[in-house]
């Protein structure tokens, strides 16, 4: 064979790899292709339909089919532009060995709720934004996600170990479902499934109550409101108040609305924050409610580039200062890695932060009952 005739062989023989390699690689672009798409019509996904929301729209701000923030709020606040696949492409190779913890969770003697006397009013957290109330006698239920992972995608962003202790099974009947938002993190679909048939009650931001009517809840359960609109049932009235976040479970953002809740009853008053970044809503909603006994708020999960949709440690403790509270629990920390920032760095920085404040920082360990009218209760510093 000369030398041309050799060159030509193994030139015609490229040619064969290269289209027997991107016949594979179309192959397998197709095959990952269909999964995606019949993976994505399960009930999670559901879509939305903004001709439920419209109508109801009088004090946020709506247009196009999407809600909008009383401030510019752009969820990404760097100088340097970067693509959505490279910011995820860095955030997932920029990894800190201490964001997850090395062992797992330090977590208290397991409350009973099902064992909880009619008269005690009590609160529970349960990790991340997860918390059980039981006050004045009533029974309410916060964000609750009771999966081992909080993501779209399986076996990814999976709870601390040890952090996750809780089930439907351990929820009693509840008479207040509330729901800020509907990230992964706080509205997770096999939770909301199993305790389907112990919610009294489904309060929710406008456009969040569409999946419960898709997920074959009663359309008569289900409360849904604009910022500033009140349920109210009996002494109790829980405010869906303002936030500044955004919402969003798949590519498209904010065709749903997110928000905070203040629940009043015959004696509290508390503050439940959901997610959110500092502004001057904080203050404002102080003055409209004079003082809450206590504010759950978030404290974790920050990052400079996204400052305005998060706060940091300080920050939370301006936001409580400013709501006029008595107490505070920070929360959406201690059970999943949603940002780069040391596991246990936003206790540390919100016990620092708390010093010489007008308020009581309450630190408890995941399913340790914090007695709501005792304000001589200790917690111990756990996460050291």
């Amino acid at each position: 064979m000369t030398k041309e005739q050799t060159v030509a062989f193994e030139l015609k023989s490229n040619i064969k790899l290269f289209y027997k390699m991107a016949s594979v690689l179309m192959s397998v672009i197709v095959l990952l292709s269909i999964f995606v798409y019949f993976y994505i019509q399960q009930p999670q996904f559901a879509e939305l339909s903004p001709k439920t929301i419209l109508p109801k729209v009088h004090f946020s701000t709506y247009a196009h089919g999407t809600f909008y923030n009383q401030l510019p709020t752009p969820v990404l606040t760097r100088t340097i532009e970067k693509s959505r696949v490279t910011d995820l492409m860095n955030f997932l190779m920029n990894k800190n060995p201490n964001a997850r913890p090395s062992a797992p969770i330090p977590t208290a003697v397991k409350t009973n709720l099902l064992q909880l006397k009619p008269d005690e009013n009590a609160i529970i957290w349960m990790g991340h934004s997860s918390y059980f109330l039981q006050i004045d006698g009533i029974k309410v239920l916060i964000d609750p996600v009771f999966s081992e992972n909080a993501s779209p995608v399986p076996f990814t962003n999976l709870a601390f170990k040890g952090s996750n202790i809780y089930s439907a099974n351990d929820i009693p009947k509840i008479d207040y479902l509330l729901i800020s938002h509907d990230h992964w993190d706080h509205l997770d679909y096999p939770t909301i499934m199993d305790l389907k048939d112990k919610i009294g009650k489904v309060i929710t931001p406008l456009g969040v109550g569409d999946y419960f009517r898709q997920w074959g809840f009663n359309k008569d359960i289900i409360f849904e409101g604009d910022w500033n609109d009140v349920f109210k049932d009996k002494a109790t009235q829980i405010h869906i108040l303002p936030a500044r976040h955004f919402s969003g479970r798949l590519l498209t953002r904010n065709q749903t609305l997110w928000g905070s809740f203040a629940l009043i009853t015959a004696h509290h008053q508390i503050y439940l924050g959901g997610d959110s970044g500092y502004g001057p809503h904080f203050k404002e909603i102080g003055k409209k409610f004079g003082q809450f006994d206590l504010a759950i708020l978030e404290c974790g999960q920050y990052d400079p580039d996204w400052s305005l949709i998060h706060m940091s440690p300080e920050e939370t403790a301006k936001a409580t200062a400013d709501l006029n509270a008595k107490s505070l629990i920070p929360s959406h920390n201690s059970k999943f890695k949603l940002a780069n920032h040391d596991w246990n760095e936003p206790l540390i920085r919100i016990s620092k932060a708390s010093k010489n404040m007008s308020y009581r920082l309450l630190t408890p360990m995941i399913g340790e009952k914090i007695e709501a009218n005792n304000d001589k209760q200790q917690f111990s510093e756990w996460w050291k």
